[in-house]
């Protein structure tokens, strides 16, 4: 018995140690690529190299203790925006060091760039929002009134169901932390676009959302903010598309539906917040 477990034990650290050289091995291939094949905007290019990867949930919550998690071989919608934008934070300041790519993970990743336990992952998108335009990493754009609405800030999903949060569960004081942040946001105004307005032209108000810029989608269940993100297209029939990690094709797409058309089918998705994404 005490033969097959040091067997599994063993089994993991090697399999654990491998997809570690997998992750890093692909982060310095990318960026080599980069140097040669890369167009702007960089975030785009790289989120496009990353299309095909399997989706899979949750894949930040796998150790008891918060730490940094770099995976490219399996990625959720924030995961997936995340890793394009580190990829293009190195890619601009020169490196292809994957110490260099984490520490820029982590700065996108955490309140501030600080890792500093689980609540200060940006767990809602309004702090990741936030959180990197106070770092000069993104900014909000300003919508036009004839296409916006505004969106006024209620989280409270996390601390009212902690035992949804395995690193919340039973830590009051981790609990009562992540209240405090929401409490940080709530009754803060933002502006989106409404379904009924993503059914148009470049051409249009429309327009102000470029290729690239982070597309978060408004959702009207109750304490949360957003249920969803990716990097809008414009496509050849001059509508918005979603880059994204997606759930329903359990990989990373340029979704062939609209916009417009995906978010018909969700009754819970109300618009879309509109990042840009600093180059």
């Amino acid at each position: 018995m005490k033969n097959i477990i040091l067997t599994l034990f063993l089994s993991i650290v090697a399999f654990s140690h491998t997809s570690a050289q997998s992750d890093s091995a692909r982060v310095v291939n990318l960026l080599k690529r980069g140097r040669t094949e890369a167009t702007a905007p960089l975030h785009l290019w790289y989120a496009r190299q990353l299309i095909g990867t399997p989706y899979v949930g949750q894949t930040l919550e796998v150790n008891k203790k918060e730490q940094l998690v770099v995976n490219l071989r399996q990625l959720d919608c924030t995961t997936f925006v995340e890793t394009a934008i580190a990829l293009a934070l190195t890619h601009r300041q020169g490196s292809l060091s994957f110490e260099d790519y984490r520490r820029n993970l982590t700065r996108i990743r955490y309140r501030d760039g600080k890792l500093n336990g689980y609540p200060s992952r940006n767990h809602y998108f309004t702090q990741w929002i936030a959180s990197n335009e106070r770092q000069g990493i993104v900014s909000e754009r300003k919508l036009p009134a004839a296409i916006s609405r505004t969106q006024v800030i209620d989280i409270h999903y996390m601390s009212r169901y902690p035992h949804l949060y395995p690193m919340l569960r039973g830590d009051s004081l981790a609990q009562a932390e992540i209240r405090k942040y929401e409490k940080e946001y709530e009754g803060r105004q933002v502006r989106y676009v409404p379904l009924a307005q993503l059914d148009k032209s470049p051409s249009s108000d429309l327009g102000v959302i470029q290729d690239g810029d982070i597309l978060a989608i408004v959702t009207r269940k109750d304490g949360l903010d957003t249920s969803h993100i990716g990097f809008a297209l414009w496509g050849k029939d001059n509508r918005l598309h979603l880059l994204n990690a997606s759930q329903i094709h359990k990989k990373v797409v340029l979704e062939p539906m609209t916009l417009y058309q995906y978010m018909r089918k969700h009754p819970s998705q109300l618009g879309v917040r509109v990042i840009e994404v600093k180059e």
